[in-house]
């Protein structure tokens, strides 16, 4: 009975030592395997202006009534372009991520919230989300001239006016990546990656 016992008490740890070695080595290929997947950016859909191209250049009324400049030279600053739509459930979920990064990039960036339609719907998207710190402009225009098709959507307009990137946003990562984009001189974080 002691001989079984002990056999199996062998077993067992041969059996443990394996499974050991096997998830070591599983731990090993999720590594490799996440060192491979590359961080999917902002969603660049096939549109009319592409980065590098001149930006639109247009002065629009706020729903407060300001005049907010879009677009043109604005020596050390860039402008964010977020499309929205009071109706966009994913919109929504990316309004705390559009404030933090007004906070956080404030020293070259000015963000710019814009959309079409009835202002009074927007108006009480801007009481319900708490966004009257931001400039918020009702224009089809606008987005018809940046190829705007699917929300949300951002552009980043450089210092001179230039489309420095652009991109369907649907979380943190991909605004992010915008501005990563255009720190690197390159379209799309999947363009800087090709590269590589």
């Amino acid at each position: 009975m002691s001989s079984l016992f002990l056999a199996s008490q062998i077993f067992l740890w041969i059996a443990v030592g394996v499974l050991g070695v096997l998830v070591a080595a599983l731990a090993r290929q999720v590594g490799v395997l996440h060192e491979r997947i590359a961080p999917a950016g902002a969603l660049t859909l096939h549109q009319k202006v592409n980065v590098g191209d001149a930006g639109p250049s247009m002065t629009l009324t706020a729903l407060d009534g300001a005049k907010v400049a879009i677009g043109g030279t604005r020596p050390g600053r860039s402008q964010l372009l977020f499309f929205l739509s009071p109706d966009c459930p994913v919109c929504k979920t990316l309004l705390p991520i559009i404030r933090s990064a007004n906070g956080a990039e404030s020293d070259w960036l000015d963000i710019v919230l814009a959309s079409d339609g009835e202002a009074a719907a927007h108006r009480r998207l801007v009481m319900a989300e708490n966004l009257a710190g931001f400039p918020y402009v009702l224009s089809e225009t606008l987005g018809r001239q940046l190829g705007v098709s699917k929300l949300p959507y951002a552009v980043l307009l450089d210092e001179t006016g230039r489309i420095a990137s652009l991109g369907l946003v649907n979380n943190r990562e991909h605004l992010e990546s915008l501005f990563e984009a255009k720190e690197r001189g390159v379209a799309s974080i999947q363009q800087f990656l090709a590269r590589r």
